[in-house]
């Protein structure tokens, strides 16, 4: 059994079961600022996808309008011409055989990894490596790309990546709960509704199920979509 604390269990009766406006819902979890350190705001999108099916995977990326709060290590993959452009842009490192041995090795101090399709046929054998943590370059979620410069900036100011899981559930980070009220509602809502404008074509009945807010350790609150 999970153990709750008091400060969680008397949140989470605050919270109630009430499904309120997005702004409302934003409110009520910035009130939960009891911890002594800046909470994580994420936003949860329940979809009506069959997760079995590869076309209704649910997945990109996406810069909010007042960034997540917190910057990104980025690694780029590139040819020898874009390495210095990389580094400018904020790239940890940068390049391509160095690069790809140095992780062989072990090094993982990363978050995103951005690539040029010209040097994905050398990346593609860290799939294994870089796979199960998500930090694969795609061109789905726009990590594979020929301006690797831009995507790096982007990347290392906070885009977001978000893939729907097993369960059918898009999860992404929104802000910090020290952000005013009106910037984490136009993050939220600027993610709520690049969701709704990527619905998969084969996906029937109800897209969007539920939306809920919640902080790093607090509980969640429902939204009404």
């Amino acid at each position: 059994m999970v153990h709750r604390s008091k400060r969680y269990k008397k949140e989470a009766e605050q919270a109630g079961t009430a499904v309120l406006e997005l702004a409302e819902a934003i409110e009520k979890i910035k009130s939960f600022n009891s911890l002594k350190f800046d909470q994580t705001i994420e936003c949860v999108v329940s979809l009506g996808i069959d997760t079995k099916q590869a076309d209704q995977m649910v997945r990109g990326s996406l810069s909010l309008p007042h960034g997540i709060g917190k910057q990104k290590k980025v690694v780029a993959f590139c040819e020898d011409s874009q390495i210095e452009a990389a580094k400018a842009s904020g790239a940890a490192e940068a390049g391509c055989d160095e690069l790809i041995e140095k992780i062989n090795g072990g090094w993982m101090d990363f978050d995103i990894a951005i690539a040029s399709p010209k040097v994905m046929s050398k990346v593609g054998k860290l799939g294994r490596t870089l796979g199960p943590q998500g930090k694969m370059p795609s061109p789905k979620n726009g990590t594979v790309t020929e301006d690797v410069a831009k995507a790096v900036s982007e990347f290392a100011a906070g885009k977001i990546e978000f893939k729907s899981d097993a369960g059918g559930n898009v999860h992404a980070v929104v802000g910090k709960q020290s952000f005013d009220k009106q910037k984490l509602l136009e993050n939220a809502e600027a993610f709520i509704s690049h969701i709704k404008k990527i619905k998969p074509a084969s996906a029937k009945g109800t897209y969007i199920k539920k939306v809920s807010i919640s902080a790093t350790m607090s509980p969640s609150v429902m939204v009404n979509v």
